[in-house]
This record gives C-alpha cells, structure tokens and sequence, in this order.
C-alpha cells in the first residue's frame, strides 16, 4: 500500500519522540477512516444495484445510508445538508424511502427499474461533488428554521420524483392507479414543500431581516409552488385527467431539479442548492 509506506516514512522521520507516535496514530486513524467510508460507500452501491433484482435490498440499503447520514451528522454536529454533496446524497436516501413506503407490495417492474437508477444517479452526483464545509453550521444557519426548511423541501422533492415515475407509468397505460397514485404524491408533496416555504421565509427573517430577497432561487422556488398549484387546480376544480394532467406532474419535476442543480449551477444566488 504506497500510502501506508509513505506514511511509515513520515514516522520516521519525525525522531524517536512522542512526535512519532502522534504523528503515526494520527496518520493510520486518517488512513482506515478514509478505507471504511470507501468501504461502506461500495457496499450502499451494491445493495442498491441488488435492488433492481430484488427489491426487498432496498431496505438494508436504506439502513445503511440513513446510517451514514446520521454518523456524518453526529461527526460534523450538524444536519448533513449543505451543499451540492449532501444534499444529493439525502434526496437518493428520500427518493428511496418514498419508494418502499408507496411500491412496497409491488414486484419488480417499470417504477422499480426507474426509481432505483435514479437513486443511484442522484448517489454517484453525490459522490463526484465537492464536500460541504466541515464543522458545525455557521451562524446563519444554525436555527431549526433552516433545518425544517431544507429537509421537509428535500422530502417533498422525493414525493415530486416519485410522483412523476407514475406519470410515466400512467402513460404507458399499464397500470390504471398510477394516476391516481400520482396525484397523492403530487399533493402531499404540495403541502409539505408549501410548509417549506414557510419556514424558508422565517429564516430568512430572522438572518437577513426580510421575508423575501428576490433571489434567483427564491423566485424559482415560487415558480415550481405556483406550477404544482396549477396541476391541483387543473385536477380538483377543472377536473382534468389522463395525458394532459399527467404530462403536468412528469414537468413539474424537471422544473424541479432545474430549481435545484440548474438555478445554482447558471445564475448567482444566495443558495447553494
């Protein structure tokens, strides 16, 4: 192991003093962390690719990522939502639990074979993105407003994703609940990204002293808010259904994720994600 000789090299040196035994523990402590998160980061992968051949390892999959999520919490003091990384990484863990708790009866089929490469799409982004800033949240952030409002927007993207996957089984005409089942996902994803909002704006009172700062990612945010409200209304009071209301649901979600990665990724916000 090259790494494991240069550091043996370092230790010696560093002299024969306690300088060499810190500086080898510390070295050794870095080096086996770094080989367990790659470790545990293979084995999530495998149990979620297992997933396509029998989803019932979708559950040892989601342990094991909510498990990693919850040590990266304790290890940094904070949620693990901020930025690109970790938030990619929380939205493949949402999508996932959206999936068993909506598809748990279900055998493998279409929303098995599209919700799992999405969750491992959104897993790999994760991966590739640059890490969040170590340590506990900076002032700005540390109020349970902005908590509140990130994971319940980050929930309610998952119900928005899953709810797009039975619009395209609506429209391949092999399930008649799909759009039924779309439209309960769309509308409690509606309600808890509305709460979102709200105490999106409270946060926002409370660190830069106004409700709203007129953002890119503010006023996308309202766009994908008055979208959905468009689809409800177009359903409950037009009372429209098949290809049209359907097709709706499926945009709203690219609305969405252009909310999220594209709006950071193509114009200066105070968002990061």
């Amino acid at each position: 192991m090259p790494f494991l000789f240069c550091a043996t090299r370092m230790c010696e040196c560093a002299g024969d003093g306690p300088e060499k035994r810190v500086l080898h523990v510390f070295t050794l402590s870095w080096y086996y962390g770094v080989v367990y998160h790659i470790a545990m980061e293979i084995i999530l992968l495998i149990l979620y690719l297992l997933s396509l051949i029998g989803p019932r390892f979708i559950l040892p999959a989601l342990g094991l990522h909510g498990a990693l999520i919850v040590q990266t919490a304790l290890h940094y003091g904070r949620i693990p939502l901020i930025g690109m990384r970790d938030t990619l990484g929380f939205l493949a863990f949402a999508i996932g639990v959206v999936y068993v708790l909506s598809g748990w009866k279900r055998k493998r089929d279409l929303f098995t074979f599209v919700t799992v490469p999405l969750v491992l799409l959104f897993l790999l982004g994760s991966r590739v993105s640059p890490p969040a800033m170590p340590g506990p949240l900076p002032p700005v952030l540390n109020t349970i407003w902005f908590e509140l409002h990130v994971i319940l927007s980050f929930v309610a993207y998952a119900l928005f994703a899953i709810g797009a996957i039975f619009g395209m089984l609506a429209l391949s005409r092999d399930e008649p609940s799909a759009e039924a089942n779309q439209y309960r996902s769309l509308l409690l994803g509606y309600v808890l990204f509305s709460i979102a909002m709200i105490f999106g704006g409270i946060w926002a009172y409370y660190a830069w002293g106004t409700y709203w700062l007129w953002t890119p990612k503010e006023l996308w945010t309202t766009i994908v808010w008055f979208f959905y409200s468009l689809y409800l209304h177009a359903r409950l009071v037009r009372g429209w259904t098949g290809p049209k209301v359907i097709w709706m649901g499926i945009i709203g979600f690219a609305i969405v994720l252009f909310t999220y990665a594209g709006v950071g990724l193509l114009m200066k916000s105070s968002h990061e994600f």
